[in-house]
């Protein structure tokens, strides 16, 4: 049976996708790569950088000294097909040089039989 937000795989979701969003904030980058697919059909789009594979996405990562985002998340949904694939969108805003910008994300998760694990990200600012 093909069961679309099954109510526990929601939750599941969400709070693993609060994990993220905490380690994301904090640069907890060992959180970070345990919610990545270490593979290299993974993908990562970021503001300014086109990620393929685990090693490019955790080599970007730790070339970052203490990065640290602050940011407040809006409209997050999640939406789960069957037991083993998920979508996460959301917008956030954040100060960015001293100006107020809005955001975009959005991920794809899979569940593996290690766990869930993110296969493809997506993050972009609107233009100012």
């Amino acid at each position: 049976m093909n069961t679309v937000n099954n109510p526990a795989v929601v939750a599941e979701l969400t709070n693993l996708y609060m994990k993220y969003e905490d380690a994301l904030c904090n640069n907890k980058l060992e959180i970070l790569d345990e919610l990545f697919w270490n593979a290299p059909e993974v993908v990562r789009f970021g503001v300014t950088e086109n990620l393929y594979g685990g090693d490019e996405i955790r080599n970007f990562r730790a070339s970052r000294t203490d990065f640290k985002i602050h940011r407040n998340i809006y409209n997050l949904k999640v939406v789960t097909f069957s037991n083993d694939s998920a979508s996460v969108t959301l917008e956030f805003r954040r100060i960015i040089n001293g100006v107020e910008r809005q955001g975009r994300q959005s991920q794809m998760w899979h569940h593996f039989s290690e766990g869930w694990k993110i296969v493809s990200a997506h993050v972009s600012l609107l233009p100012i």
